[in-house]
């Protein structure tokens, strides 16, 4: 079985640092599903590009047939219409995980997260899509998050 988990940080400008928890679960798309899938069947698709944060302002409930966020934020980030690129790292044998720092530069109401395989906003596969209570950020700051996804894998499932 695969699972997947989103937390985050907000990283105030006065050095301030607020743990937001979790917030989503297993939200792997169809479109996720099937770049893998191409990736091992045939080199078609690359999976390690699966490493660039999205966030943005929809509110519609996350579902396996979401191609990409709601409301992708792109002015709002610094710099415009680039997503995180994430650190990648194996915390465990049978996990991977990627942390991406989101900086804005405008006010921002983050509702929504997602893993895509493109940097630049408004195209790209969607790996994961996470829909969360608002975040507020604060532009003139600026304030950041720092979202951690980590896909954890399990044999004999």
């Amino acid at each position: 079985t695969m699972t997947s988990r989103l937390s985050a940080v907000i990283n105030y400008v006065d050095g301030r640092i607020f743990d937001c928890g979790t917030l989503g679960y297993r939200s792997i798309t169809n479109a996720g599903v099937g770049f893998l899938v191409d990736d091992w069947d045939s080199d078609a698709q690359n999976i390690t590009s699966m490493n660039f944060h999205a966030c943005g302002v929809g509110t519609t409930a996350e579902n396996v047939t979401d191609t990409a966020l709601q409301t992708e934020s792109t002015t709002a980030l610094n710099p415009n219409s680039t997503r995180a690129t994430g650190a990648r790292s194996t915390p465990a044998s049978n996990q991977w995980r990627s942390v991406g720092t989101l900086t804005c530069d405008a006010d921002i109401a983050v509702t929504e997260h997602g893993i895509l395989d493109q940097a630049a906003t408004g195209g790209g596969t969607l790996w994961d899509r996470s829909v969360f209570a608002v975040i507020n950020l604060v532009g003139a700051n600026p304030d950041s998050l720092q979202a951690t996804y980590t896909c954890t894998l399990t044999a004999g499932g």
